[in-house]
C-alpha cells in the first residue's frame, strides 16, 4: 500500500494546499507510517490509520514552520491553551474533556487523538516473539512464535 498525496488530500481536505503541505512531506510521513504499521494487524483499517498518522505529523510540522516564520523557535512543545485574557476579557477551556491520559504527543492534534483511539481498537500493542508453547510446525522456526495455529482443512 502506498498512500499518495492526492489520495491523502481527498481523505483530509484540510491539507489540500500544496504550498503549505508539500507532496514531499506527505510522502515522507507516508513512507515512515508504512514501516511502523503491521498490515496483518490493521487489516482494512491500515489506510485510514496511516493517513491519520500523516495528518497528525503534518499539523505539528505546520505549527513548527509557522513559529519559524514568526521568528520563534520551531519545535518548542506547547500544550493546549487552557486560559487567557486580553484587556478585560478572559476565557478558559476545559481540555480535560478531550485530552486522553497517557496519550502524550497524540493529544496535540485531533488527528492524533483519532489515531490513538484507532490504535487502541486495532490492538497495536506489543507482539510476543519467542519460543512457541505449541512446539514447532513444519516450516516454522522453533525460535519464533508462529502465531495462532489454525487447523488444516
Amino acid at each position: 500500500m502506498q498512500i499518495t498525496p492526492q489520495q491523502f488530500r481527498t481523505t483530509f481536505p484540510a491539507f489540500v494546499n500544496p504550498s503549505c503541505f508539500h507532496d514531499a512531506e506527505i510522502k515522507f510521513w507516508a513512507a515512515l507510517a508504512e514501516k511502523l504499521h503491521n498490515a496483518d494487524r490493521w487489516g482494512d483499517l491500515l489506510e485510514f490509520g496511516v493517513q491519520l498518522f500523516i495528518a497528525h505529523n503534518l499539523a505539528i510540522d505546520f505549527n513548527n514552520t509557522k513559529a519559524s516564520r514568526l521568528g520563534q523557535a520551531p519545535g518548542v512543545v506547547q500544550g493546549a491553551i487552557t486560559s487567557g485574557s486580553v484587556d478585560k476579557v478572559s476565557y478558559s477551556r476545559d481540555t480535560q474533556s478531550v485530552m486522553e491520559p497517557n496519550a502524550g504527543h497524540w493529544n496535540l492534534t485531533t488527528f492524533g487523538l483519532r489515531y490513538r483511539r484507532l490504535v487502541l481498537m486495532v490492538g497495536a500493542g506489543p507482539v510476543h516473539v519467542g519460543p512457541s508453547a505449541m512446539g514447532t510446525q513444519v516450516g516454522v522456526s522453533a525460535s519464533a512464535w508462529p502465531g495462532v495455529v489454525m487447523p488444516y482443512g
